[in-house]
């Protein structure tokens, strides 16, 4: 029997009734995701990136963000998304994770949701996109899927890291 305060995918640090409280939800293709709202710092609309040499090609470049240089993430390329449309919906949730900047790009920004324990369930072992480490857990609201993303974990990554050595 599943509870909600399992382990979720292997990872003791995460389970899923740590998970409840406020996601910031976003698109990405046809996919609708969820960010600790915590997290976000701000939301800003898609402006030109000074792009960075010899970086992945999921990593844009580079803003000045108030004097701060922020790396750009596009997740639609990191995650394999197919082709990429930069438009007036385009957005880049800037995120502060452990006192570090960053900005992902995403397809748009939906809403902020409160989402409570019995809306929470396991991933189940599928192929997804996203590497299933990186999910928490989906949510369902309504009708509607949500993927919640541990957005800090995927950026603290190993293939993220990176981004450290390319901006510094």
């Amino acid at each position: 029997m599943n509870t909600s305060a399992e382990v979720v995918n292997n990872n003791p640090n995460v389970t899923l009734k740590s998970a409840a409280g406020e996601y910031l939800t976003f698109v990405l293709g046809e996919e609708e995701y969820g960010i600790e709202i915590l997290k976000v710092q701000e939301i800003r609309g898609y402006d030109a990136v000074t792009p960075i040499a010899n970086t992945p090609n999921f990593i844009k470049g580079v803003v000045n963000l108030r004097g701060k240089i922020v790396p750009i993430v596009d997740l639609r390329i990191k995650f394999n998304l197919g082709k990429v449309v930069y438009d007036e919906f385009t957005v880049v949730i800037i995120l502060n994770l452990s006192g570090r900047v960053v900005g992902i790009v995403v397809d748009g920004v939906s809403d902020v949701m409160a989402l409570k324990d019995d809306q929470l369930r396991e991933v189940p072992s599928l192929v997804t996109s996203i590497d299933t480490k990186y999910i928490v857990g989906l949510a369902t609201v309504e009708q509607q899927m949500l993927i919640l993303v541990d957005i800090e974990q995927l950026m603290t990554s190993q293939e993220m890291a990176l981004l450290d050595v390319s901006v510094h």
